[in-house]
């Protein structure tokens, strides 16, 4: 990892808060698979899954219940137990955040808002390099909490460990497609694969890139691209500060790691610990080689500074560090809340926003999967009492009619 203070840091910091999603390049290859699916459905899924994702011949797209049961059926006994007690945790948590409805009345005017469930989601977990089993806890539990009637899962190359996670939520919609085919197929529907009314879940830039061409014909979450994470320290532990950053870089070549501090020895101290966690870990080594940077600050009001225009992915900090973030996905405290933790069991979501997406919206959670609607009942006197506003208003904007609408209803009150 790179050391840079003064300029050289400040530089980093700047070219790091204007970074985006790079799927431009990508996006009239994804273009072409999206309309191809479209248009012949099941068939170009077909091809496509084959092609890329190993999908034999005599294989199904769909993965029958009975095969999900039997997959965690011989499952080992350790993956159950970490399966059920990651699940209570994120169960739990998503009821903690689960919106409510409610009702105030004031003045003749009641007003309120229900909460309803979204019809149909789909839930994308990738496979590749590494399966991410805790991928189907943090999509589909969610979406039970907020009593989504139905819920799809979708893996290309689907391990048993994903199946056995789909199988022990009780999904008994499952499909072994993945990148921009599976996309396209969920939004537009196919024969086999009926179409849903949002797509949630992270996954490569092909799988990102069809997210973003079918946003108008289907919701999504968000954009998620490459994992990011940021420690911010002057004096904390450099071991644990280095395992968080390699913990986080081993996910892919493209991951950011960024160590923030006002401590030169400490900076030290760090990158040591990084060279000796990272060096029987390739990935981890490419990634933090090319995305990696230890930043030294001037100050630490600087250091917070620079923490909230990266806007990361994951960010460790010190208890007092909490109140002056104002733009992270989720934020670890403190020595003992490595940001592995988030990635597993301890109950928050860790399908999180990256690209600086944090500065405008939090990690996935129930209320991706709920509608908020407000109800409005007003009595005659209630309406007589804003009908001045409301007419004043409507006449200003020239919308005649609708102050008439409320005229003629207070003239017979």
């Amino acid at each position: 990892m790179r050391i840079l203070s003064g300029g050289a840091a400040k530089s980093e910091v700047d070219r790091l808060a204007s970074r985006g999603s790079q799927l431009s390049a990508l996006e009239p290859r994804v273009r072409r698979i999206v309309k191809d699916v479209r248009q012949h459905g099941d068939a170009s899924l077909r091809k496509y899954s084959e092609r890329w994702d190993g999908l034999a011949k005599e294989q199904s797209l769909r993965v029958s219940v009975a095969e999900l049961k039997q997959v965690l059926a011989s499952s080992p006994s350790e993956l159950k137990k970490s399966l059920r007690q990651a699940a209570r945790n994120i169960r739990q948590f998503c009821e903690w955040q689960k919106p409510t409805p409610w009702k105030q009345t004031r003045n003749g005017i009641s007003l309120g808002q229900l909460i309803r469930p979204l019809d149909s989601v789909a839930c994308y977990v990738p496979g590749g390099r590494y399966p991410l089993v805790s991928t189907v806890l943090m999509t589909v539990i969610p979406a039970q909490v907020a009593a989504v009637k139905r819920i799809a899962v979708v893996s290309p190359k689907p391990s048993p460990g994903v199946m056995a996670a789909a199988a022990l939520l009780g999904i008994d919609e499952f499909y072994r497609v993945g990148g921009a085919q599976a996309i396209a197929a969920l939004a537009y529907g196919t024969k086999t694969i009926p179409s849903v009314d949002k797509i949630v879940g992270p996954g490569n830039a092909y799988v990102t890139a069809a997210k973003k061409l079918v946003v108008f014909d289907c919701a999504i979450d968000f954009l998620a691209g490459p994992t990011e994470a940021v420690v911010l320290s002057d004096s904390g532990n450099p071991d644990y500060i280095a395992a968080d950053l390699v913990a986080q870089a081993e996910h892919d070549d493209d991951a950011l790691a960024v160590f923030i501090t006002t401590s030169h020895n400490l900076a030290q101290a760090v990158s040591t610990s990084v060279t000796k966690f990272a060096q029987s870990n390739p990935t981890a080594e490419r990634s933090l080689a090319r995305r990696g940077s230890i930043l030294i600050a001037a100050s630490r009001e600087q250091a917070r500074a620079w923490a909230n225009l990266i806007a990361p992915e994951h960010i460790t900090v010190s208890k007092e560090d909490v109140p002056y973030i104002q733009h992270a996905g989720s934020v670890f405290v403190g020595d003992y809340s490595p940001q592995s933790a988030g990635d597993y069991a301890s109950g928050p979501n860790h399908v999180l926003p990256t690209a600086g997406q944090a500065r405008f919206r939090g990690g996935l959670s129930v209320l991706d999967f709920v509608k908020i609607i407000t109800v409005q009942n007003l009595s005659a006197s209630g309406l007589r009492r804003i009908a001045p506003a409301i007419e004043c208003l409507a006449e200003t904007e020239g919308l005649l009619a609708h102050a008439q609408s409320v005229r003629v209803r207070c003239a017979r009150a």
